[in-house]
């Protein structure tokens, strides 16, 4: 079979525009992840800074996990825990997934919550990052403190006019992050203490 001139040239330009298509998305790549990195560490940085008690300690340096379940805890100077914050999500959201961050102090009540991702719809859903007082009546609050349901199902927590399933899938998930405390509060703070002591020591603090 006799392949024409024009025929080769198509094939090796083509093969030429996929390497250089491929290196230049490779060093897009390379250049972007190091700002989006600190992008998102600062985004967290400042989430946590809404939802934990006051520290001096940084969260995120002392990061351990449970059940692969982030768990960022909250310090003052002397190593004493003041809360603990971790990520929980609300599967069940009108437009799907909802990130929740959730603060809860030593005592099992909630610092605070705010919502990290969401794509519920603006104006009606989307009222569970923008409602403040609804945020706040999550403060305080303990597994027993509540009927951890929206008041349409028979519960204490408000609902929006005209989007009920986006609170109820919040209310739901920080429910299930108190249960989370519950259940494993003793190796979690077994945990923060330890990392308290390590970083105690690294510091030559005894």
């Amino acid at each position: 079979m006799n392949i024409d001139k024009d025929q080769i040239r198509m094939v090796i330009a083509l093969f030429v525009v996929a390497i250089i298509a491929a290196g230049v998305t490779g060093l897009t790549d390379i250049f972007t992840r190091a700002p989006i990195a600190a992008a998102q560490k600062l985004a967290l940085h400042q989430a946590l800074q809404q939802v934990l008690p006051e520290h001096r300690n940084d969260p995120q340096a002392e990061v351990f996990s449970i059940e692969d379940t982030a768990i960022y805890p909250a310090k003052r100077a002397n190593g004493e825990l003041t809360g603990l914050a971790w990520e929980v999500v609300a599967p069940d959201g009108y437009s799907g997934s909802i990130r929740i961050l959730v603060g809860v102090r030593p005592d099992a009540s909630i610092q605070a919550i705010r919502i990290t991702y969401h794509r519920e719809t603006p104006g009606l859903g989307d009222g569970v990052t923008k409602n403040k007082p609804w945020l706040a009546s999550f403060v305080d609050q303990t597994l027993t403190s509540k009927n951890w349901k929206v008041k349409k199902d028979g519960g204490d927590f408000d609902q929006f006019t005209g989007a009920t399933i986006t609170p109820r899938a919040v209310v739901k998930a920080v429910k299930a992050a108190l249960e989370f405390f519950h259940s494993h509060h003793k190796i979690m703070l077994e945990q923060a203490s330890k990392h308290s002591d390590i970083a105690h020591k690294e510091a030559g603090i005894e």
